[in-house]
């Protein structure tokens, strides 16, 4: 009996990352977590515990030295990375902060965790992702292509630079039989949407919020033989709100 697929997934523990973990977990992968906090047990999925590898990605250096950790944990293969961690920080009562008046500290920090970090686990462990004929996907946003009324400048633009890198990386990592893909969500009903998003769900064809599940679906595509020779697209998730 062959051994299960694995996936390195980062932002696990909410929303988005949540729901990627019980789509792939249904189909029988070995789902590996990372995020800065500990495991929690309260998180409905097999083995989460000794499968969880705590990095703070707004660390480079950190997040270099992680690898060893999680190279441990693998046979060599690696089957899929997904990079779904994000932060968007705010200002005083959740107020979006511009690109007028985001401290800079903030903005390297957005970069680190929303754009570095995938292009240093990739690079971390390309040959994992090879031995495996692997994927990447890369969560970026609607963010990343308009001005969104809650999503701050520093958010925006480390979510567009990443539509760019998905690119240079299918570029790059397709001699190594690795596909490279974003995702770009829109308005996904998660516990982190801002006061005010009823104003927007008025504004999109369809009419109503993404549901975390079909984001985990796209991204489940992405990841399996189903999408095969898709490298260096993004797909929109986002009910033609980008019409």
């Amino acid at each position: 009996m062959s051994s299960p697929k694995t996936l390195l997934l980062t932002g696990a523990s909410r929303g988005i990352g949540h729901a990627t973990v019980k789509r792939f977990s249904s189909e029988g992968w070995r789902v590996l977590t990372c995020s800065r906090q500990p495991f929690d047990p309260r998180c409905p999925w097999p083995n989460g515990q000794e499968n969880h590898i705590e990095i703070d990605l707004a660390s480079p250096d950190k997040t270099m030295a992680a690898i060893e950790q999680i190279k441990a944990k693998l046979d060599g293969n690696l089957h899929a990375l997904v990079n779904n961690a994000g932060i968007s920080p705010k200002g005083v009562g959740g107020a979006r902060l511009n690109s007028l008046n985001t401290d800079l500290r903030s903005w390297g920090q957005v970069f680190h965790v929303n754009f570095f970090a995938p292009i240093v686990l990739a690079r971390g462990l390309m040959n994992e992702l090879s031995a495996a004929k692997g994927a990447v996907v890369n969560v970026t946003s609607i963010a990343g292509t308009r001005v969104h009324p809650f999503a701050g400048a520093a958010y925006a633009t480390s979510k567009a630079a990443l539509s760019a890198l998905t690119r240079e990386m299918a570029h790059d990592f397709g001699p190594l039989g690795v596909r490279v893909n974003s995702i770009a969500p829109g308005e996904i009903d998660t516990a982190i949407l801002s006061p005010g998003t009823e104003k927007i769900v008025e504004q999109i064809p369809m009419r109503r919020l993404g549901k975390t599940a079909e984001v985990a679906d796209a991204i489940w595509f992405l990841c399996s033989q189903q999408s095969s020779y898709i490298s260096g697209t993004e797909i929109e998730i986002n009910g033609a709100q980008h019409v």
